[in-house]
């Protein structure tokens, strides 16, 4: 892209290149610095986000798709996080319903008073010690307890108990040798990367002075503020700032390296998932999340999403300058966990579409065991310059509106700042007026996508009421089906002017569902490349290397093998 592009991506570069300060400048573009910066600019700061990578491309890409209250955080005592969780999951299922979904989770449960003992133990010293199961009189105190943060003024239901005949009915290919089920409700997030957009599209659209840049990276630290680097064009420049806030996730030791401290803060956990295309498994969950302890005492689950079952997850320490794989060893791992649940249900590696890992942004931990690691945050503020620098420490999905809004707060109370506006009640972009009835669903595609036929459906999926201002952009000129029809060339277009699409793995991988799913297909990508080169304006060089970075990346990073 030259310096010329017409890529709103490229204006915004240089619009901070040439204003050369900004008040805050956030580093990270994951979902909780996108909240940060939401959050900020709401307010009315002059406000600056930069991300190395695509925006959500980090951990926010890897996580497990859920909008969970954490009932297993009881456990570690993390009272005040279960509150939090809870109630931002409940606001979540209002303010973003067209990505955030009731999910029913059963817990399959094999004994009755198993760990009632060792639990206490646990509790107070947060190490697994041997691993032992979690029996029912143990996770019935818990529920009990989860029921009391949950519920939401009773909108959503208690737990429920079964015995083994009743749970073998409700779920007849659950291994016969279970004493009981817990069933429970939790959310799902089945579109992670884009509810991050929309997060990240209301920030811009509520402040003018508002600034989202991806692929510019900080790289070093001057007396008042950031030396940025345009990673497209290898331009590097410099920002001043009144404040600096690292939002990095667990590259936040990193960053700060950048900047010149020498910090210790994180101890990230490797998490990693495979995507199935396996039709009696999915068949077997009955649309419910299967989550469960393994005889190794780590957390797992295997819930449907889009056709496809989510098996996941692991939790080993991570090194962070190190790219983070789903190795063999785990998908042996998950093969394992899923026939101990479901035994008669065969599974192979023939039947994985994707596999997917990320580092979680936890604390430093030592010799705490990985899964009783605080999941919650806290804020550490650097003054020893004359720009603060904050760092973001821990951090997860289901709280990023909270946590945004915390970070943010501090931040004002370093500029001096008072606050002006609340996201506590505010809609997240396509959830704005989402049909949430069969009903009201038939009408608003009548009102809003009319002409739209097959393809309305999958817009509101894709959009939410977004979708309205996407459909009046394709009606505007001619267009064709790209991707089998997932995709057209007119919404590709408005991905690239509206949603800050650089590279083709931000279409395939960000954009869309198509890698998730195990549709990008070497036809597919050749197809996206040819339609972008057009769009972003690149000769065939540009071209052929987009594609073979793409194949390579889906090979070495997702496990998608694909013909050359």
């Amino acid at each position: 892209m030259s310096e010329n592009s017409p890529l709103p991506m490229r204006n915004a570069v240089r619009s901070v290149r040439d204003a050369g300060r900004t008040s805050v400048l956030v580093i990270g573009g994951g979902v909780n610095g996108i909240s940060t910066f939401r959050d900020l600019a709401l307010q009315g700061v002059d406000v600056v986000l930069v991300e190395r990578g695509d925006f959500a491309g980090g951990a926010s890409s890897a996580s497990s798709h859920m909008i969970h209250g954490g009932v297993r955080y009881l456990e570690n005592g993390e009272f005040r996080l279960v509150k939090e969780s809870v109630q931002e999951r409940n606001r979540l299922l209002r303010l973003a319903p067209h990505f955030v979904k009731p999910l029913e989770t059963t817990i399959p449960i094999y004994s009755t008073f198993s760990g009632i003992l060792s639990a206490p133990l646990r509790f107070l010293t947060h190490r697994s010690g041997k691993p032992q199961e979690r029996g029912a009189a143990l996770i019935k105190i818990g529920l009990t307890l989860y029921d009391t943060f949950s519920r939401d003024g009773g909108s959503v239901p208690r737990h429920r108990f079964l015995g083994r005949k009743k749970s073998l009915a409700e779920l007849p290919s659950l291994d016969a040798d279970v004493k009981y089920t817990a069933t429970y409700f939790d959310a799902s997030m089945h579109d992670p990367e884009r509810l991050a957009l929309d997060v990240l599209l209301d920030g811009l659209a509520a402040n003018d002075s508002a600034r989202a840049l991806n692929y510019v990276e900080a790289v070093g630290r001057t007396a008042d503020g950031v030396t940025l680097r345009d990673l497209e064009t290898g331009e590097e420049f410099d920002v001043a700032a009144d404040v600096v806030v690292n939002a990095s996730g667990p590259w936040t030791d990193l960053t700060n390296a950048q900047l010149g401290q020498g910090t210790r803060f994180m101890g990230g956990t490797k998490g990693s998932h495979i995507v199935l295309d396996n039709p009696e498994l999915l068949a077997a969950t009955r649309g419910r999340e299967i989550f469960f302890e393994h005889s190794d005492g780590r957390i797992v689950l295997i819930y449907p999403l889009k056709d496809r079952v989510l098996v996941g997850t692991t939790d080993i320490d991570a090194d962070p300058s190190k790219p983070a794989l789903c190795t063999e060893e785990e998908v042996d791992y998950f093969f394992d966990l899923i026939h101990h649940v479901f035994p008669t249900i065969d599974t192979d590696r023939e039947q994985i579409v994707y596999r997917f890992a990320g580092i979680r942004p936890l604390p430093r931990h030592e010799d705490t065991a990985p899964g009783f690691v605080s999941r919650d945050y806290r804020v550490e503020v650097d003054r020893s310059q004359s720009t603060p620098i904050v760092s973001l420490v821990g951090g997860k999905w289901t709280t990023f509106r909270a946590l945004g809004e915390s970070l943010s707060t501090k931040v004002l109370e370093i500029l001096g700042r008072g606050r002006t506006a609340s996201t506590a009640d505010r809609p997240i972009g396509g959830g704005r007026g989402f049909p949430t009835s069969d009903a009201e669903r038939r009408a608003w595609i009548r009102a809003h996508l009319a002409g739209a036929g097959d393809r309305a459906e999958v817009l509101l999926a894709r959009y939410g009421t977004r979708a309205a201002e996407v459909w009046a952009h394709i009606e505007q000129d001619h267009d064709a089906p790209l991707a089998d029809g997932a995709l057209s060339t007119r919404e590709l277009a408005w991905m690239v002017e509206q949603e800050h699409v650089v590279h083709l793995r931000d279409v395939i991988l960000r954009r869309t569902s198509l890698a998730f799913t195990g549709h990008a297909s070497a036809q597919v990508i050749d197809e996206l490349a040819d339609a972008l080169a057009d769009l972003l304006d690149w000769d065939a060089d540009r071209r052929h290397d987009e594609a073979a970075q793409m194949r390579q990346e889906l090979g070495d990073r997702h496990g998608v093998a694909l013909a050359s």
